[in-house]
């Protein structure tokens, strides 16, 4: 989410916690002012109010809480939304703190992600609420839009049924789970599912996309690392499972994990302990592993690249997640959801949707499954000139795309290879070797491959 230039109080009495928060910020294109006490951030925020405030709780003098009291209590700081840091895990001081008037909390150690997306979040509220004057209805409506987005598992089809049926059977307990589906179909929204109904639910989901990580930086993304593991690694990093303790860590693409990452995490799973990269210490971790995959890995431990033991042990509890082709029945709700949604968004007045965009979508295959279907609703919804909503038009030229994808190409052997060479580095982001690089995909050798675009006169531009 973009930072607009938003400015963020940071109210913290130790500098190197300042020093860090105000970094990440920066990066991110916020603007910082930091305050070192809770009285000097009730002075600045009454003097020039910022955007949002994040509020240690444990400082010298009057604490967090009775910082966050006399905020609420100001005529000219009482809309500021307030983000606590704290260490503190109990249940009674997180509801202690939204009784306040915070909108937020966010538990030391802090991951990066997850606090740029709640400033982001509620900076984006309060613009919502500025900009448009909002009823408390309406403001209730669009937290709970932020904060939870279950759109995949709208509708009332038998297929999405089950999947419910067995979310409410293994939520209550410990259990890994493995998650299966095609890509948009709404993977992640079951592993929050879970969590949400789950005892650990008050502690963190945290969640890690196995084929985003780079190769040789998934052990430590994973576990951690020790200052000195490697080059570059200038202070000690807690990884995904430390963040997740006593909540779920979510495994989205699981199937990318390289192989040596896989039997560290063949590991912890049985024994619920690892070492940091570089470290020689043990820690000991509790974590339910939901992981995710839109790879069949059944083929992948045939064919050697994906192990046996892990791929047994992730599938403890197997669900399915159906393709919206398999639950086309939803498809008419869905429609209006994403549509209210995107009406909502751009705020543009729809007078409902069109027979035949939602004949049309009824009897569409969907290979991008949810996930299509909302982009679609939203380009339709943005060249909308009012009325009803219709994206009949855009089948069309999806089935003329798909055409002109099937037909054969023309030219010399020369031109075809150079444009298929060129379509599957594209596909890659022009990353050559490794198990998602375009060799592999071609059936070539890394070396081979670059001596065909030396001889193609293929080069990436700049």
């Amino acid at each position: 989410m973009a930072a607009d230039g938003a400015t963020i109080l940071i109210v913290d009495d130790e500098p190197l916690n300042v020093d860090l928060l105000e970094q990440e910020l920066d990066t991110a294109g916020y603007r910082t002012v930091s305050a070192a006490s809770g009285e000097d951030a009730l002075a600045l925020a009454a003097n020039s109010p910022p955007d949002l405030i994040l509020l240690d709780v444990m400082m010298k003098g009057i604490d967090g809480y009775e910082t966050c009291r006399r905020l609420k209590a100001g005529e000219a700081t009482r809309a500021i939304p307030v983000i606590f840091l704290t260490a503190l895990t109990d249940t009674f001081e997180k509801v202690r703190a939204f009784g306040l008037g915070a909108v937020d909390y966010v538990t030391k150690p802090f991951e990066v992600e997850e606090l740029l997306a709640r400033v982001g979040t509620h900076i984006a509220l309060r613009r919502e609420i500025e900009a448009h004057g909002k009823t408390r209805a309406t403001v209730n409506l669009l937290v709970q839009e932020i904060r939870s987005d279950h759109d995949a598992m709208a509708g009332e089809s038998p297929a999405l049924a089950r999947v419910r049926e067995r979310i409410a059977q293994v939520a209550p307990t410990d259990s890994t789970v493995l998650i299966q589906g095609e890509t948009g179909t709404g993977k992640e929204l079951v592993a929050r599912a879970i969590h949400e109904q789950s005892a650990r639910r008050e502690r963190p989901l945290v969640k890690v996309n196995c084929a985003a990580l780079p190769r040789e930086l998934v052990e430590s993304e994973l576990f951690g690392h020790e200052k000195g593991a490697f080059t570059g690694a200038l202070q000690q990093r807690r990884g995904r499972f430390e963040l997740a303790d006593g909540g779920t860590l979510f495994l989205d693409e699981v199937g990318e994990l390289p192989l040596e990452a896989q039997a560290k995490l063949l590991r912890v799973l049985q024994e619920r302990e690892f070492e940091r990269v570089g470290g020689t210490r043990s820690l000991r971790t509790d974590v339910r592993v939901i992981a995710a995959t839109n790879r069949d890995l059944q083929s992948r431990v045939a064919d050697g690249a994906f192990r046996s033991d892990l791929y047994y042990r992730l599938n403890v509890f197997p669900i399915a997640v159906p393709a919206l082709r398999e639950r086309r029945e939803d498809i008419p709700p869905l429609l209006r959801h994403f549509a209210a949604k995107a009406a909502r968004r751009l705020g543009r007045a729809l007078d409902g949707i069109a027979p035949g965009f939602i004949e049309r979508a009824s009897a569409y295959d969907w290979p991008g499954n949810i996930r299509e279907l909302e982009n679609m609703v939203e380009r339709a919804a943005i060249v909308s000139r009012g009325g009803a909503l219709d994206g009949s038009a855009f089948f069309a030229e999806t089935a003329a795309r798909s055409t002109a994808a099937r037909a054969p190409a023309v030219g010399t052997l020369e031109e075809v290879e150079r444009a298929h060479i060129l379509q599957v580095l594209a596909s890659t982001g022009w990353m050559i070797e490794g198990e998602r690089g375009a060799a592999r995909v071609l059936g070539l050798n890394a070396s081979t491959l670059r001596g065909r675009l030396r001889k193609l006169g293929i080069r990436k531009s700049s």
